[in-house]
């Protein structure tokens, strides 16, 4: 795993358990939980030990994101990493409403689908997304992803059924 990803507005860093307190705060926000299907509320300590632990498998790479001064934006990363059939999923979250719609989300996708498609030779990168999220579908869509399948009713929020979204992106697809 590269130490840093540098990209014109942001910085993909590896992460500290220093970030541990942004995470945990943003992460019990109900929009958050809702968005990123996060089932259980978190603290400074779980944090802690995702970065320690969770996040420092063989199969994964996890980044922080900041802007170029350094602030914490949010994280991303590629989880379940298959280099036998080439395949990955993606994991982003600027959970502050007041990052979004900057341009990081889309230069922190380039940069990991970079990194997916260059360094680690995959071919096929997926993301599931919540059906109740239409801002994320149209982002996904935007970036260049399609919709490749539907768990009907897959997510359930505040008693509400929600379709979850499968959608992925090939190599040859990717600019």
């Amino acid at each position: 795993m590269d130490k840093e990803i540098i990209g014109k507005k942001i910085i993909l860093r590896e992460q500290r358990e220093e970030d541990a307190p942004f995470f945990a705060y943003w992460f019990n926000q109900p929009d958050v939980m809702f968005r990123c299907a996060f089932t259980e509320p978190t603290n400074e300590e779980n944090e802690r030990s995702i970065i320690r632990n969770g996040h420092k498998s063989e199969d994964s790479v996890w980044y922080t994101i900041t802007d170029k001064d350094g602030a914490i934006i949010g994280e991303t990363g590629l989880l379940r990493m298959w280099p036998a059939w080439h395949c990955t999923d993606l994991s982003i979250i600027i959970p502050d409403p007041e990052m979004r719609r900057r341009g990081y989300g889309t230069e922190a996708i380039r940069l990991m689908l970079d990194t997916a498609f260059g360094k680690y030779e995959m071919n096929r990168v997926a993301i599931g997304v919540v059906g109740l999220n239409p801002e994320a579908l149209a982002f996904y869509r935007k970036i260049g992803f399609k919709e490749e399948g539907i768990q009907e009713q897959g997510y359930l929020w505040g008693g509400e059924y929600s379709d979850f979204i499968m959608m992925r992106i090939l190599r040859e697809e990717w600019k």
